[in-house]
């Protein structure tokens, strides 16, 4: 069917519609929306709530034998609540004692008083990406709001975030049975951050501490580990710990855990850093070879395909075959552990902590000057914890009584087997 077209009339602008109206707020943020969708409708339900306290405590307005001739009404004041992390003013109706003369406090008022929670809900919003500026701005498009600089913002941020450090540099880990340590360095906001994550015996994962440190030299990663102890890391089924390859974090690791605590290098970071020798053109031919010798299920055909790989690469590049051959059995623990078929999906690679971190890179990356150590460290520490609240068990966990076999029989199979 044609279409038809239809003209407006001459000398006749066209009516704008409602939806060619410009929006209040500049910024086009769901957590915006939401603050000036929520203001409207929580103080509606406040100046509803308020009435029927004063009529459950003095009765209909137009009663008088209503069997509660102790209190009654005694106008109204000027007050406010907190809504939504903002002061909302509101007019507060008022009842006294006939006897004693004297107010009786509502109940409901003064619960609405309370500022419990508002720097954690305020502090859950500039995290999910809402910046003091725009929530100033989403402040104003509420009228009756008030008291929303984004000073104040920033103030009652750095409260809350400073909160958020405290307690992951003091919280108990004791409160767990801890079977796997996962450690890896990181840059975050030009300065570089130790992480370490744990794995409970029922596959819960933590984000145990950080550290910022200029290296993972093995002074600071190992006084790190130490008071991770102290504050009750304990792994009494053993303890496997996977780490990204770094010298210093290694180790860190045999002098606070022992000498004999297996390591499981991490088989992405081997791999990459074994291709940085070769040209381009050859990443993806030795990337696929690299990846189905570590996809081998046991131990011995996994060892024997990497020294393979080896002799292969060292006439065409002999620092690629020497970085391939450094901390080679290393990378094959969950092999000699014999659980790589079941855990390896989860263990094989630091995976874990480098998808923590490309969040917290999602949830920073509109910060563009970092002024002091704290600031960084406060923001390392709260995007952690936030997104620690939406951790799921570790893919494979039902298979952690295997690893806890495994690890009371210390690497039991061979560790130079041909």
């Amino acid at each position: 069917m044609p279409r038809v077209r239809t003209k407006s009339p001459v000398h006749q602008s066209p009516t704008p519609t409602p939806s060619a109206a410009p929006a209040p707020v500049e910024a086009n943020s769901l957590a915006v929306a939401m603050i000036q969708a929520l203001i409207p409708l929580g103080l509606q339900a406040v100046e509803d709530a308020l009435p029927q306290e004063v009529l459950a405590l003095a009765g209909p307005r137009s009663a008088h034998a209503d069997g509660r001739p102790a209190i009654a009404r005694w106008g109204a004041q000027a007050g406010s609540v907190f809504l939504a992390d903002q002061k909302v003013p509101i007019r507060v109706p008022r009842v006294r004692h006939r006897a004693t003369n004297t107010e009786v406090p509502l109940a409901t008022y003064a619960h609405l008083q309370t500022p419990r929670g508002q720097d954690v809900g305020l502090f859950r919003r500039v995290l999910g990406g809402l910046s003091c500026r725009d929530y100033e701005a989403a402040a104003e498009a509420v009228p009756e709001a008030f008291g929303l600089t984004k000073s104040s913002v920033s103030r009652r941020f750095v409260r809350a975030s400073a909160k958020a450090l405290q307690t992951l540099h003091e919280r108990r880990h004791d409160d767990h049975d801890w079977l796997v340590l996962l450690l890896d360095g990181q840059s975050f906001a030009d300065d570089q951050v130790v992480i370490a994550l744990g794995v409970t015996t029922t596959g819960e994962k933590r984000i145990l501490g950080l550290v910022q440190t200029a290296t993972e030299n093995k002074r600071v990663c190992a006084a790190f580990l130490r008071e991770l102890v102290e504050r009750g890391f304990q792994t009494p089924a053993g303890l496997l710990v996977v780490l990204d390859g770094a010298k210093g974090l290694s180790a860190a690791v045999r002098e606070v855990f022992g000498e004999q605590v297996p390591i499981q290098r991490c088989q992405w970071h081997k791999r990459e850093n074994v291709l940085s020798y070769l040209p381009k053109t050859q990443h993806a031919l030795w990337r696929r070879k690299l990846q189905a010798a570590y996809a081998k299920s046991t131990f011995a055909e996994a060892q024997r395909a990497l020294r393979l790989l080896v002799k292969a690469l060292a006439p065409h590049n002999a620092s690629a075959a020497r970085s391939l051959e450094e901390g080679l059995d290393e990378t094959l623990t969950l092999h000699r552990l014999d659980v790589f078929a079941k855990l390896g999906l989860s263990f094989k690679t630091t995976n874990l902590i480098e998808r923590v971190m490309a969040r917290v890179e999602a949830k920073t990356h509109r910060i563009t000057r970092w002024r002091t150590s704290d600031q960084k460290q406060r923001w390392c520490a709260a995007t952690r914890l936030e997104i620690e609240k939406q951790f799921r068990k570790v893919k494979g966990h039902q298979h952690l009584g295997l690893l806890q076999a495994a690890l009371r029989g210390k690497l039991s199979s061979p560790l130079a087997a041909a």
